[in-house]
């Protein structure tokens, strides 16, 4: 699931390949930019901003895609088969004379001035893995509304930019409260602790093929993704229920003993499918 570190392992391989050498194949497979040429142009830089991803290219142009739940790029050598996914799901080829970067299914792909990137981007809060974080102001955004549940304002890429579903419930376990817990109801100290705990999650994993909160491998997650499953605290069986604030619920696990605060009384099946709605200012 792309969250702040994946989209910078993401943008840290597009750099990697991308950033000083000049396009020789540009091919952008969404209707409004089709005819749009960027051969012959040089990439500047790939910056990761939250959840989003910013291709810099010579001549004041910046790609900006979003990967959301399904979407991906893959680098591949000049004879390199291409594994990302059948033909039809490519939305975005940059190819240079050593690389070709493929993009997969994503949802958002569009083509901007680079002095018009606050149009994508100029929503987000202080990013967790960027030049621009603020702790402070950070948990000052999160705490500006004190009836929000916690989960959600977790989500809410306009207070910090970077947490998606897996680390809400991550760090909602490793502070001891549920995600419907009211914001302004969390504990002081813990409340001071949050920032931190958020961006040392993050930078642990942004450089790691496997996303860990635990220390343990085998075991890497807390609580997400472990409906049913004993607690590795204290054994209680992890439950599952689905949180959101009407345009989109998202699956939420939390451990009934070692958290404390409101939650749901029926928890859902973890095969229960659930019906997306609007796009929310989760991205």
């Amino acid at each position: 699931m792309p969250e702040g570190d994946t989209v910078w392992q993401a943008a840290h391989r597009l750099h990697t390949a991308l950033a000083g050498q000049v396009l020789t194949r540009s091919d952008l497979r969404v209707p409004k930019f089709a005819t749009a040429d960027l051969t012959g142009r040089t990439v500047l830089d790939v910056t990761p901003r939250g959840k989003h991803l910013l291709t810099r290219i010579e001549g004041g142009l910046t790609l900006h895609s979003h990967l959301k739940m399904d979407g991906s790029w893959k680098v591949y050598a000049p004879d390199q088969r291409w594994t990302g996914g059948p033909t039809h799901q490519i939305r975005a080829i940059l190819g240079t004379a050593d690389r070709t970067a493929v993009g997969y299914r994503l949802p958002v792909l569009e083509l901007l001035r680079t002095t018009d990137e606050h149009r994508a981007v100029g929503h987000l809060g202080p990013d967790l893995l960027g030049p621009d974080w603020d702790p402070d102001r950070a948990l000052a955004n999160l705490l500006q509304d004190p009836t929000r549940p916690l989960g959600e304002a977790l989500l809410d890429q306009r207070n910090l930019a970077g947490i998606g579903n897996v680390y809400k419930s991550e760090l909602c376990f490793l502070l001891g409260v549920t995600p419907w817990l009211p914001t302004g109801a969390l504990p002081e100290d813990r409340a001071a602790k949050l920032p931190v705990l958020a961006k040392k999650l993050l930078e642990a994993n942004r450089d790691r093929p496997i996303r860990m909160t635990t220390g343990r491998r085998g075991q890497d997650l807390f609580v997400y993704g472990r409906a049913r499953h004993p607690c590795l605290r204290c054994g209680t069986p992890v439950r599952l229920a689905d949180q959101g604030d009407g345009s989109r619920e998202r699956p939420t696990y939390w451990c009934p003993m070692c958290q404390t605060g409101p939650a749901p009384t029926v928890a859902r099946s973890p095969g229960a499918a659930r019906t997306p709605r609007n796009p929310t200012p989760y991205d």
